[in-house]
């Protein structure tokens, strides 16, 4: 298990997976927003962004799996979109379960940097209309910020698997 581990990384099918799942998600979210009329807020847009940056910073060693700076930037940007994410998440599922969500409020607009006002480029993914403290949807008993901790943590986790068993294997070499 630890070799087959150890040899994810130097596999484009892995990186392209990586990539695909995040895709994936991106896709549920922009149907959740469209299809089924769920306006996601600021707190959702980072999460957005930040399953955004995993699946692009992905993209890097899929194209080149065999190079090592290719995958020091893909596990670099994994690990930290996850945990940022996570902690996203987490501070949006805290504003949903408080005593008074209403008075809570986060941001009107995201606050990305004014280099890169992504909610102004690409408003239709982007933009913010939604309210943190509303809870439109739930499954199994969470949110989405709740199944987003559950997806940010899993992407974490195996972040930490993965690179755990390189260096082992690596060092056994």
């Amino acid at each position: 298990m630890l070799t087959f581990l150890a040899k994810l990384p130097s596999q484009r099918g892995a990186w392209a997976l990586l990539a695909a799942s995040c895709f994936a998600l991106l896709g549920g979210a922009l149907f959740f927003q469209y299809q089924l009329g769920l306006e996601p807020c600021v707190k959702c847009i980072y999460q957005r962004t930040a399953v955004l940056a995993i699946g692009l910073i992905a993209l890097v060693p899929t194209f080149a799996p065999q190079a090592l700076v290719a995958r020091l930037v893909g596990y670099l940007g994994w690990l930290v979109a996850s945990v940022w994410g996570w902690l996203i998440a987490t501070e949006h599922l805290e504003v949903q379960n408080s005593e008074n969500s209403w008075f809570i409020v986060c941001d009107t607009f995201p606050n990305f940097p004014s280099w890169m006002p992504l909610h102004e480029w690409f408003p239709s993914f982007f933009a913010a209309p939604g309210q943190c403290g509303e809870i439109d949807w739930q499954f199994a008993g969470l949110s989405m910020p709740g199944w987003m901790q559950v997806i940010f943590a899993s992407y974490a986790v195996v972040a930490v698997v993965v690179i755990a068993a390189r260096v082992i294997k690596l060092r056994k070499l």
